[in-house]
């Protein structure tokens, strides 16, 4: 059979990055994807700034990968009870369509020596000197970046996320309003649920409303809930998609299948941010893969030492989040003060941490609250 050091199984951004990670430690790279690139997928398009930070490390050219999409430096949240707030993010954050986006980073991988091929994996067989895949390949590593219904994930025994660590959103895209401003709408109806509407800077934005499947979203909830959220959005291009969350993600196994992205349940569960995630967990699984057998225990300890914290932080501001009067205190205090500001964007969109002085901030924007008869 074919060999190769490295099999990506995903050419999106995790997957891409992986395959820059492993031809930067001389790995012979192969990814494969079940799509041609371009292609579309379903998403919010947000890109943050740290996640081209991740990019830039890997040797990929951001300015080439956000050519022609224009930084959006504010951002509007709208509060469960209504409370607005806007102002200008400590670092800009772009809107670059995944059509793009995805395609580019892929071709900053292949420019790195990563091969592509459009081919999709129904069976993985580890043994003791490589993973066989599909009876037509052989990997000493294979890297599982094939998003929320991952077959890598499935060969290796790990179940779905339970509804309840399960978000679904519908997005697609309508005439953009402000160009510089993203906008976050909350809801007390059906919390925790939010509506989007991001400027993708070509006369569109990206624009989409999301719950837990818990909730037992519909498609026709998915809808209702949009157009209360954003009255007279009537968006093109209407898909829905499934998130898992990042409060059930899977213990990364010994061995030589790694998962990465969406495939490892890492998404946002404050805000359904995955982008970032995906590049760095790709990067690390990359790395970890020039460890062979041993790669699945150095991923592992890569994601603790490098998102261990993070994530414990949201999967307690998600606890937290479960009370809507909270989430008004929260964004009370991000109002009153732009330190705290920042600190729930990087939150919500990097590997930001539940700082005390946005705890401290919320229980101060309570105390009105609390006197009134």
């Amino acid at each position: 059979m074919e060999a190769w050091d490295v099999v990506v199984v995903g050419g999106g951004p995790a997957g891409a990055a992986a395959a820059l990670a492993a031809r930067r430690h001389g790995a012979s790279v192969l990814v494969v994807d079940r799509a041609d690139f371009p292609r579309d997928k379903v998403c919010g398009d947000g890109v943050a700034p740290e996640a081209l930070d991740v990019l830039a490390a890997l040797g990929a050219d951001v300015d080439a990968v956000t050519a022609g999409f224009p930084a959006v430096p504010r951002l509007r949240l709208t509060s469960p009870s209504g409370r607005t707030l806007e102002r200008t993010m400590h670092r800009p954050a772009l809107v670059v369509p995944r059509a793009v986006l995805d395609a580019r980073v892929l071709d900053a991988a292949r420019a790195a020596g990563a091969e592509f091929r459009r081919h999709t994996v129904r069976r993985l067989v580890p043994g003791p000197d490589g993973v066989a895949v599909d009876g037509a390949l052989t990997a000493g590593v294979v890297v599982g970046a094939d998003g929320a219904e991952s077959v890598v994930r499935r060969a290796l025994g790990v179940g779905a996320n339970r509804p309840d660590r399960l978000a679904v959103a519908i997005r697609g895209y309508a005439p953009a309003g402000d160009p510089g401003v993203q906008v976050i709408t909350t809801t007390d109806q059906r919390w925790p649920a939010y509506a989007w509407s991001f400027p993708v800077g070509d006369g569109r934005a990206n624009v989409g409303y999301g719950e837990l499947v818990s909730g037992g979203a519909t498609r026709a909830g998915l809808l209702e809930g949009l157009h209360r959220l954003l009255p007279g959005v009537e968006p093109e291009g209407l898909r829905a998609h499934r998130l898992p969350l990042s409060t059930q993600r899977p213990r990364q196994p010994d061995g030589r299948v790694l998962l990465a992205g969406d495939a490892a349940s890492l998404i946002n569960p404050m805000t359904g941010e995955g982008i970032f995630y995906a590049l760095l967990s790709g990067a690390l699984a990359g790395a970890a893969a020039a460890h062979g057998p041993g790669a699945g225990a150095v991923l592992r300890a890569a994601l603790a030492d490098r998102l261990g914290t993070h994530l414990r932080h949201t999967a307690t501001a998600s606890r937290l989040s479960s009370r809507p009067w909270l989430m008004d205190a929260t964004f009370g205090a991000a109002a009153a003060d732009q330190r705290v500001f920042d600190d729930v964007v990087a939150l919500g969109l990097a590997d930001g941490r539940l700082t005390g002085r946005t705890l401290l901030g919320a229980v101060r924007s309570l105390r009105p609250r609390t006197r009134r008869p």
